[in-house]
């Protein structure tokens, strides 16, 4: 790599990490492009060079944080070999995630509104939504023709249940209700 592309993927970096805080701390609506300007000591050309405005340095931000999502759930899946086991591993995963103040603000609560709806999906299709669909599958405990819709409700009661961990609620309390939903759902002892 040469020294300028170097220097790009430096500021880039910089850049998402001052407002993946920022964003975390005060929000979107929070959070202005000034006020990582400031901290950044960058112009307000630099910023623009890497992110077209707010909007995108936020899908930035979502993006990279959906990604360390996913590492961090495949770890936790990480040589399970039953698929039922690994489905439960992998929300348990998430659900304890969601209690990271980055994760709660920003893909819990700023993401939807922000992004809207449809492209907040495509976004989760990518990460979450589809990584569940997958697992989901591979336990061949849901029929293939039913298997997106079941799969939507499935990530409703995880996602509601993470809002709850975000929300300051029990973990624990959350943990042991999405085990016994999933035990339901897979018809498992």
């Amino acid at each position: 790599m040469n020294l300028k592309a170097e220097r790009g993927a430096a500021t880039r970096d910089q850049l998402l990490a001052i407002a993946t805080r920022l964003l975390a701390e005060h929000g979107y609506e929070g959070t202005s492009i000034e006020a990582v300007l400031q901290e950044s000591g960058l112009s307000r050309g630099a910023l623009y060079h890497h992110y077209a405005g707010k909007d995108a340095l936020f899908e930035a931000v979502l993006e990279a944080t959906e990604a360390g999502i996913g590492v961090k759930i495949v770890e936790a899946v990480a040589g399970i070999t039953d698929p039922a086991e690994a489905l439960r591993a992998g929300v348990l995963a998430w659900i304890r995630l969601a209690g990271d103040p980055v994760i709660q603000r920003i893909v819990l609560i700023d993401a939807p509104s922000v992004l809207g709806w449809e492209r907040w999906r495509a976004m989760e299709e990518r990460y979450s939504f589809g990584m569940l669909k997958a697992a989901l599958r591979a336990t061949d405990a849901i029929p293939d023709g039913f298997l997106d819709l079941h799969a939507h409700m499935l990530l409703a009661a995880i996602n509601e249940s993470a809002l709850l961990v975000a929300r300051g609620g029990e973990r624990e309390t959350a943990e042991a209700a999405v085990e016994e939903f999933l035990r339901r759902i897979l018809r498992q002892p």
